[in-house]
């Protein structure tokens, strides 16, 4: 049954129903805003009626900026005595498995490094008489490690590399396949 009588017209009853239910919408709305407006009135810290101030609606993501260079697993300065191995993965990640001496800075893509671990990161490169950075991340795409990289050099640290194939690769001891490899397959 479609609501409709035989003659095609809507029968009485129906409409009378909508429209009492549309006029219990309105009314149950203008009390529930004009409850909301009064609380919010009173209110020791309440939202303003009209923006105080302008605002960005699209705010943009910081994009690390600077120089990272790639290298392979392999490679030996990754391991070398004058390289100080930074973890970008997640602390869980760098307890089950790092580098030796690796420190551990988590690479988040909205949040920059804190302070505090520049600074004992810093620390960490003087202490060592390291020349060089060498980051290594999930090597997903994009590699933590890699982004890490870039935010580490944009910050103004010098000499930063990033393993390709980040800690799978170095686990494994392979070599990440390299982008051109990839597309003659």
């Amino acid at each position: 049954m479609t609501g409709r009588a035989k003659n095609g017209e809507i029968p009485a009853g129906l409409l009378a129903g909508l429209g009492g239910a549309l006029r219990d919408a309105v009314v149950l709305t203008l009390v529930a805003s004009a409850l909301g407006l009064l609380v919010n009135l009173f209110h020791p810290r309440r939202i303003p009626y009209l923006a105080e101030k302008e605002y960005q609606t699209l705010v943009p993501c910081p994009v690390p900026g600077g120089e990272v260079t790639p290298c392979q697993p392999g490679d030996e300065m990754v391991r070398a005595a004058d390289s100080l191995p930074v973890d970008a993965r997640s602390p869980a990640q760098y307890a089950s498995w790092h580098l030796e001496g690796a420190i551990n800075i988590p690479f988040d893509y909205l949040e920059p490094v804190p302070q505090k671990l520049l600074d004992e990161l810093n620390l960490r490169l003087n202490r060592r008489r390291a020349r060089r950075l060498v980051v290594y991340g999930d090597g997903k795409n994009p590699d933590s490690g890699e982004q890490l990289g870039r935010e580490l050099s944009g910050k103004g640290f010098r000499n930063v590399f990033f393993v390709s194939g980040g800690a799978p690769a170095l686990r494994e001891g392979t070599a990440a396949p390299r982008p051109e490899d990839a597309r003659h397959e």
